[in-house]
């Protein structure tokens, strides 16, 4: 059984310039996944880029590379299209779905998802990363509460906790995958990480913070 990796990093981002390569603590931001990824059970650690630069960047760590095609690689092109463009140019069995922006990712979160895939006794089709949140109140822009009544208040233990997807990785097999054409389909499971490590590289602030928790 064939388990690759494969981490999305296209050039063109627009909040911040050249993000996926931005110093991270002196090291390129992709770099913190890219090991991780060659650290787990994964066999193979692959990139998908249309950036010279990141590719550059991304073999220097030991990664391979496939080359994204420009068209499905625009501002609102979907993960899932340069997910069906590796699925379809590349053998593998199970696939696992890195995002770059998560560099407090451990190999040992992926390992467990890897884990829940393979035990057939589980029978998942597919994981994804979160963590557990209890309940606050949400307000929408326009100042109005969300799925709940100002009225009365809800306390937090009379609500349900949510797992809350913090986009560090999705695992799913190849087979699954081209069936549905999405990251996560069928029986799905969630492995579960701590809040304090699922936080992303959005913004510069969070780029500063995390800094700070490597």
């Amino acid at each position: 059984m064939k388990i690759v990796s494969i981490i999305l990093a296209r050039g063109g981002s627009k909040g911040i310039p050249n993000k996926n390569i931005i110093s991270l603590n002196g090291k390129p931001l992709i770099s913190y996944v890219i090991k991780v990824s060659k650290k787990s059970k994964i066999n193979e650690t692959w990139v998908s880029t249309d950036s010279e630069k990141i590719k550059k960047v991304a073999k220097s760590y030991g990664a391979k590379v496939i080359d994204r095609p420009k068209t499905i690689s625009e501002d609102f092109s979907k993960s899932e299209e340069a997910l069906k463009h590796f699925s379809e140019n590349v053998k593998f069995d199970i696939l696992v779905f890195i995002q770059p922006t998560s560099p407090l990712l451990k190999e040992s979160d992926i390992n467990k998802g890897i884990a829940m895939i393979t035990n057939k006794n589980n029978n998942y089709d597919s994981v994804f990363s979160a963590y557990k949140e209890h309940w606050i109140p949400r307000w929408s822009k326009d100042i109005q509460p969300i799925n709940w009544n100002i009225k009365s208040r809800p306390m937090r233990q009379e609500r349900a906790e949510e797992y809350i997807e913090n986009g560090a990785f999705y695992i799913t097999t190849k087979k699954q995958f081209l069936n549905s054409k999405l990251r996560y389909s069928g029986n799905i499971g969630i492995v579960k990480m701590p809040n304090y490590r699922s936080f992303q590289v959005d913004t510069l602030e969070n780029l500063k913070l995390i800094g700070k928790l490597l």
